[in-house]
């Protein structure tokens, strides 16, 4: 089985993710101290909370969830990529279309942050 990873960023700035260098992009990954399945269970209650989200794929040490915003219908990509090694949660936050997104995916992970707090 390969190892799964997160896509790199597009140079628009409409897109953050743990795994990038520039400061543009780059956003701190989330930490874990339970068990891996625990903690992905966490996560997700997390993620239900919020409104107009869609699981779409899911595995052991993957989510990869469907942000729909209210107005225009535009959709995000959320991934969340476990490392049970570091105990790190990776994730990428990309907007599907367009080129600036004015900042949302990057509040909306830092809200993901606070909501989770310490629940991992």
């Amino acid at each position: 089985m390969s190892q799964r990873t997160l896509s790199p960023c597009p140079p628009s700035p409409n897109c953050v993710s743990t795994l990038a260098t520039d400061e543009g992009h780059a956003i701190a990954p989330l930490r874990y101290t339970r068990p891996r399945a625990e903690a992905k269970e966490a996560l997700k209650a997390v993620i239900n909370s919020l409104s107009r989200t869609t699981l779409v794929e899911e595995d052991e040490s993957y989510l990869h969830y469907e942000f729909t915003s209210l107005l225009l219908r535009f959709v995000d990509d959320v991934e969340f990529l476990f490392d049970d090694d570091t105990k790190t949660v990776h994730f990428r936050s990309a907007s599907r279309t367009g080129y600036s997104d004015l900042g949302v995916n990057r509040r909306r992970m830092e809200e993901v942050r606070a909501l989770v707090g310490r629940k991992l």
